[in-house]
Order: structure tokens, then C-alpha cells, then sequence
């Protein structure tokens, strides 16, 4: 929940340069939704750059106070969004089952569709990860559009960022539930990026707090360049 439209739009601005510079790279943003209209004008018309909202709701529309149909994101110009990210399974009561039906509403819409699936620090020490991790990818459908973004919870926000081990092995089990590409989630940084991105089965990052500041954001999608 950072950048509202007039942040967004000039921040937008500055972001559109990236693909000249990295052109081996696919950059998506995902601002709040009062900010998608205005960072699609920041970008422009001509832009590689793809928008993404933070969450859709299921249903084409309805009573459904303060969520969001795909259709409504499409007429904006909206590639995309995000299901499942752990803080709206942990703050907001997001289920296995929603996050299924946001993924299939998403996709039958046309949108692309980045799924989070993670397991807690208590989960991973009761030797429970891989168990979390099938269970999450059970309900998501199989779509040329839909991408998985491995986000361990106890590496979000809090400094900590699995080992390259850790991540690995994370990667190649997500990959033998569910043949996609998947992406790291989880304190990436610039001094961590290029370890995280040039492991076998990492094919790209969820980046959070370190997209906020552009030259941040542009080092880790030079580690991506780096590893391609």
C-alpha cells in the first residue's frame, strides 16, 4: 500500500526506461488500485512494461463491497494480478479455495495471474512446507498464463531471505506439482538478487519493499538480465 496516483504516475515515468536499458528482462508492476490508471499513463502507450493489480475478485460483479472484477481491470488497460499473496491469506481471511477462484475467474477474463503459495516459519520447522506448498497448488489451474510465486512467509518483510538452498529446493517442488514458470519472493534485495536469480529453477523475483526506489529496482532487474 504505497504510491498513490500522483507517485505512481511519475514514478511510472522513470520506470519506462528500464526495458531500453534491460531488454532481456519482463517487468511487471503492481501499484494499489486508485494508482493502476495512472501508472499506465506514466508508462505510455509504446511501453514493454505490464500492469498488474494486487488482487481480483471472482465474480463478473455484484455485492461484493470494496473488491474488484477482472472486467473493471481489463477496461483499464490492466494485463494482470496478483492471488493469494500471504498478507491477504494472513490479514484478510484469504482461503485455498478463493484463491483458486480469483486465479480461474482471472484467467478465463484474460488476465495473467501471479499466485503466491508459502509456508510459515512455524510450517517449515514442523517440517510441513512441502505439504503447505501442495496444498496451495492444488486448487490453481493449469493456464499459459499463470505464473507461481514461491513467497516464503518468514522471509517477508522481516530481513530474512532463504538460503539459495532452501529456495532451490522450494522451486524444483512447486515445478513437479505444477509446470510453470516460478518466481522468488521473499526480501529480495540488491545485494541478494543475482544468488536468488541465477539458481536452476528460480525464474524470476516477487520484489516488495525494494521496488519502491528505482535505483533498487533496476540493480535486482539487472541481476535478472545478468542471470538470463
Amino acid at each position: 500500500m504505497f504510491k498513490g496516483a500522483h507517485q505512481a504516475r511519475a514514478f511510472a515515468a522513470q520506470l519506462e526506461l528500464l526495458p531500453g536499458r534491460l531488454p532481456d528482462v519482463e517487468i511487471v508492476v503492481c501499484p494499489p488500485f486508485v494508482s493502476l490508471e495512472a501508472t499506465i499513463q506514466g508508462l505510455g502507450t509504446d511501453t514493454a512494461i505490464r500492469v498488474y493489480a494486487q488482487n481480483v475478485h471472482w465474480e463478473l460483479e455484484g455485492a461484493y463491497t470494496g473488491e474488484v472484477s477482472a472486467p473493471m481491470l481489463l477496461e483499464l488497460g490492466v494485463a494482470g494480478a496478483i492471488v493469494g499473496h500471504s498478507e491477504r491469506r494472513q490479514n484478510f481471511g484469504e482461503t485455498d479455495a478463493t484463491v483458486g477462484m480469483r486465479a480461474e475467474a482471472a484467467l478465463e477474463a484474460g488476465l495473467h495471474v501471479i499466485a503466491c503459495v508459502g509456508e510459515t516459519e512455524e510450517e517449515r520447522e514442523a517440517g510441513e512446507t512441502e505439504a503447505v506448498l501442495e496444498r496451495q497448488i492444488a486448487p490453481l489451474p493449469r493456464h499459459d498464463r499463470l505464473v507461481i510465486a514461491y513467497e516464503p512467509v518468514w522471509a517477508i518483510g522481516t530481513g530474512k531471505t532463504a538460503t539459495p538452498e532452501i529456495t532451490q529446493d522450494a522451486h524444483a517442488f512447486v515445478k513437479a506439482l505444477h509446470d510453470t514458470s516460478v518466481l522468488y519472493g521473499g526480501s529480495v534485495k540488491p545485494d541478494n538478487a543475482a544468488v536468488l536469480l541465477e539458481l536452476p529453477d528460480v525464474d524470476g523475483a516477487l520484489v516488495g519493499g525494494a521496488s519502491l526506489d528505482l535505483a533498487s529496482f533496476e540493480a535486482i532487474c539487472r541481476a535478472g538480465a545478468e542471470a538470463v
